[in-house]
């Protein structure tokens, strides 16, 4: 990536906690390295940030997700906030993902989603970039 780049972005469309506990390290990190990122969360990915829902509900995934459960390593909702606290994350819900579950932004976890947007506005905003699908 060049010095000019210094953005990823990231689509986040499974449902997998590995997946989506990567996503959310591999913000954090960009964010406090001074690289901005773009998360665009669509498909199953949406049903993780679903307002309380249960540790099970979370943590689900592949053999992996029970050590990190165990470790008590940060959660990704709390690495998405840490990124967007250092204010290099931006993060995008699918219209599309929450039409198909019945779902508005109110039903995603407060503070972390900065709005509802498509697919054609997110890769707008992430010409440009390293791109990533998880």
């Amino acid at each position: 990536m060049t010095q000019e780049t210094k953005k990823i972005s990231l689509i986040l469309s499974s449902d997998n906690h590995e997946k989506v506990q990567l996503a959310g390290m591999i913000s954090s990190v960009a964010a406090v390295t001074g690289i901005e990122v773009l998360v665009f969360v669509s498909m199953g990915a949406v049903k993780k940030f679903k307002k309380g829902i249960s540790d099970d509900e979370r943590f689900s995934g592949g053999s992996f997700s029970k050590i990190l459960r165990e470790k008590k390593v940060p959660p990704y909702i709390d690495l998405f906030r840490q990124g967007k606290e250092f204010g290099g994350v931006r993060m995008f819900a699918c219209p599309m993902a929450l039409e198909v579950l019945g779902w508005t932004k109110d039903d995603l976890e407060d503070n972390l989603f900065d709005e509802v947007a498509g697919m054609t506005k997110f890769l707008i905003e992430a010409d440009g970039s390293q791109l990533l699908n998880l």
